[in-house]
């Protein structure tokens, strides 16, 4: 909402300085202390000399480009006379014109000086009127007397025409509509600064008008609630159409970013701006009959004020007369009733339209306006009639018209409703001690009436107010007018045995070790396509649907991380950044196949769902454990001298898990498996004891080169939820002992299908609680070994908490593992 400061000045005192820009940001200052946001300032780029000048002669050149200039004599002050050049043909000697004096800058920006052309030395220009901000016409120069203007020559004229305002802009959020017009403006600044408010629609008096039939049949109302509540209707006759529109008011439009386009319906904006009331007027020959507010029909269209052939929904809510529909109610008019310039009688329609409808009106015909935008931030019934009066009366005396008694007044709005606040209840909610005067002042400043009781107050909001709901609303407003200064800014003080749950404190600390090692957090998209979740777990998976999705090509709710990692790896990888290491700790959904999910009852809003809604509603919801996810692209070892490039792959998402499983308090247990989307001979999967906790791995060469990664790239995905839950909340510290460790490789041969964990596993079994460590540092498989066999080496590491071991105790207890490993597993030592 764009804020004209000389129009504020006509309803509440606002200081003027001399500094317009610096007047413009004290009241921004002020309508931000009432919570309104805001803008930029606006104001016309003019800057002077431009004064009035009369045409004392000219003559009338023709040019060899086929062109006729004319070499014009302006008096442009009591003793100037300048000659300028102007190529219009619009004007008589005598007519008092609009002059740039050299100096001057005009909107572009263009400055103005004297320059030789057409062999003349020009001293100035004749401005037009889209020259001057005015509009868009610029067939020819603007002439003061279409404007119903004669001052004196050499008047500034910037200030005659009102250029030299400028116009404050604040957002309006959904609820404070009553601020999209100057009266509520005006009532906020009042609220902001204490001056005197003087309300627009008072000084109005609507005259008594009856006999024009208006029936409103809204036989399918959306949510229940009919889709117009008032409708107030007046005739003016005898306008004369051709009277242009005064320069004040064009101005003013012009500041609040509306163009002018005729008289009739320039007053109609005005009013618009004026009181938040959307007014539409019609060519009264061109009705047929009364008018009629219903919905629309199947196959009726209606051609409106753009030339656009719409087709009509049941659900939009129609202006008709007897001929058909005329109008969008509430967004735009029809065509077939548009006043032109062979209009003399005018009907006003000043109406209120249920909010819903017009929202959903505007946006399916794509037609967003002015006139929608306040009726779906709801406008006051009770202005309609001031509103139509209004529009009477500045026709009557600036268009040359006639009231006429002719008209309709029907308002069915619903009164406010009556809200109880208890005494106390707003110091409590707010925090601050408010006096009794403090709060029945705050609320009789917005509007409000009040009765008072032995224990509160009985309020009722005013009409303009639809936000008014409930008590705490009421306190927001005692606290938003006495000012938000008032309350203190205290920080809480958190009760003692609160603070993060075990869960919580674990997450951070996994995303911290992850980062920590090089990793970036991402947040990746929950919705993919159902084959991204084939990818993962197969053709056969389950995944929930997206009832209204955003993408249709990504409908389903992800039940792994790996997708959305992949598709941020190949943003990154396409732009040139092509060592990533990502990880992501976020939700999956994993549906039970054949089970069905939602409630057919869901609980209304504004109260809380008893306990058996919510375990009704727990139920109804798929399991959503927390996953963490890392993927790993491209080199994890720079090419150097004499070291070559080494590519990340299953490794890093190895050291990843043993990472994650440190910080939670658990041990990995490693085993080979296959993942529908990893390499079948680089896939681990994750135990702790006997429970699956996630896979490690490499992507498919194929998959990975289909989204134009390299082909080697590595995953890990663990279900963190199922860690924290096996892991322990005690942190045990290692035993430090301060005698020396023995070594020993041992390396045995066992079957191709004998997985080295499992080797490993059973030679720490059976080797005893001598020894300290196990790695496996070698899998050999060629020259010097039986077909269908490998030779595995582990690194063992053997320590005693009471003495030095010697050799031979190293040997039996290296021995005893090989002996489980042999029965077991069939191993045997390798010569």
């Amino acid at each position: 909402m764009r804020v004209s400061l000389s129009w504020l000045r006509d309803y509440v005192d606002v200081p003027k300085t001399g500094d317009p820009m610096g007047d413009a940001e004290a009241v921004h200052a002020a309508l931000v202390r009432v919570g309104l946001e805001e803008e930029e300032i606006h104001g016309s780029p003019l800057t002077g000399p431009i004064v009035v000048g009369q045409v004392l002669e000219f003559v009338d050149e023709p040019q060899s480009n086929g062109k006729t200039i004319r070499w014009c004599q302006v008096q442009t002050g009591p003793d100037e006379v300048r000659g300028i050049v102007c190529g219009a043909h619009n004007f008589e000697v005598g007519d008092k014109v609009v002059v740039s004096l050299p100096g001057a800058v005009l909107p572009g920006p263009f400055e103005i000086s004297a320059r030789k052309t057409y062999g003349h030395v020009s001293d100035g220009m004749i401005a037009s009127a889209r020259e001057l901000g005015l509009g868009d016409e610029h067939d020819g120069i603007l002439r003061l007397a279409t404007l119903e203007l004669d001052p004196e020559v050499g008047t500034d004229a910037i200030a005659l025409l009102g250029l030299d305002d400028v116009a404050v802009e604040i957002n309006v959020t959904p609820d404070r509509g009553y601020a999209l017009s100057m009266r509520g403006v005006a009532r906020e600044y009042s609220h902001s600064t204490g001056s005197v408010f003087r309300d627009p629609a008072l000084a109005v008096t609507p005259s008594r008008a009856s006999g024009f039939e208006v029936v409103v049949r809204d036989d399918a109302p959306i949510r229940s609630v009919p889709g117009c509540d008032a409708f107030v209707t007046r005739v003016v006759r005898g306008i004369d159409t051709s009277r242009p529109t005064p320069a004040w008011m064009i101005s003013r439009l012009s500041l609040a970013g509306i163009r002018s386009i005729s008289l009739v319906v320039d007053v109609t904006n005005y009013v618009m701006l004026e009181l938040g009331q959307p007014i539409h007027a019609y060519d009264l020959q061109k009705l047929s009959g009364g008018i009629t507010v219903r919905r629309a029909r199947a196959g009726e269209t209606l051609v409106t004020l753009d030339d656009q052939t719409r087709t009509l929904h049941p659900e939009d809510l129609l202006i008709t007369d007897g001929s058909g529909p005329i109008g969008l109610a509430g967004v735009m008019g029809g065509a077939s009733t548009e006043i032109s310039s062979t209009t003399v009688d005018v009907l006003i329609e000043a109406a209120r339209f249920e909010p819903v409808s017009i929202a959903r009106t505007a946006k399916r015909h794509k037609l967003p306006s002015e006139a929608s935008r306040r009726f779906v931030r709801v406008v006051d019934p009770l202005v309609a009639e001031p509103a139509a009066q209004r529009v009477v009366d500045l026709l009557v005396e600036l268009a040359g018209g006639t009231a006429d008694d002719l008209g309709s007044a029907w308002v069915d709005a619903p009164s406010p409703r009556t809200i109880h606040v208890a005494e106390g209840y707003v110091d409590a909610l707010v925090g601050v001690d408010f006096s009794l005067d403090e709060i029945t002042d705050s609320l009789e400043a917005i509007g409000c009436s009040l009765t008072v009781e032995t224990d509160g107050w009985l309020v009722t909001p005013p009409s303009w107010r639809p936000d008014l709901i409930d008590a705490a609303s009421l306190a927001e407003e005692v606290a938003r007018i006495v000012g938000y200064d008032r309350i203190p800014a205290v920080l809480p003080i958190a009760p003692p045995g609160r603070g993060l749950t075990r869960a919580q404190r674990v997450r951070r600390a996994v995303a911290n070790a992850l980062a920590a090692s090089g990793l970036t957090e991402v947040l990746a998209y929950p919705f993919v396509s159902q084959a991204d979740n084939a990818l993962i777990d197969g053709p056969e998976a389950s995944s929930m649907v997206v009832a209204n999705p955003i993408d249709s090509e990504a409908a389903r709710l992800r039940r792994s991380l790996i997708p959305g990692l992949v598709r941020i790896a190949h943003r990154n990888v396409s732009r040139g950044l092509t060592d990533v290491s990502l990880f992501e700790i976020g939700t999956v959904f994993l549906p039970e196949a054949g089970q069905r999910y939602g409630v057919d009852d869901v609980p209304p809003g504004g109260a809380r769902p008893s306990d058996a809604q919510l375990a009704e509603l727990q139920q109804s919801i798929p399991q959503q454990p927390r996953y963490v996810t890392a993927l790993f692209v491209g080199e994890r070892r720079p090419r150097g001298i004499d070291q070559s490039a080494e590519a990340a792959g299953i490794a890093d998402a190895l050291d990843a898990a043993r990472a994650i499983a440190s910080v939670v308090g658990v041990e990995l247990r490693v085993d080979t498996a296959t993942h529908p989307a990893l390499h079948p001979g680089r896939t681990a999967s994750l135990w702790v004891g006997e429970t699956p906790v996630g896979v490690a791995g490499e992507l498919l060469p194929a998959v990975a080169l289909e989204r134009d990664l390299p082909r080697q790239v590595g995953v890990l995905e663990l279900d963190l939820d199922a860690l924290i839950e096996l892991g322990s909340s005690e942190v045990v510290a290692g035993r430090i002992v301060g005698f020396p460790a023995a070594t020993q490789d041992l390396t045995v041969v066992v079957d191709e299908s004998v997985t080295a964990g499992a080797v490993r596993d059973a030679v720490v079994e059976g080797a005893g609680a001598l020894l300290e460590d196990a790695q496996i540092v070698d899998d050999y498989r060629g020259t010097g070994l039986e077909p269908g066999t490998k030779a595995i080496t582990l690194a063992l590491r053997f320590r005693a908490d009471d003495r030095t071991l010697t050799a031979a105790e190293a040997t039996e207890a290296k021995l005893a593992g090989l002996a489980l490993a042999a029965e077991r597993l069939g191993a045997t030592l390798r010569a």
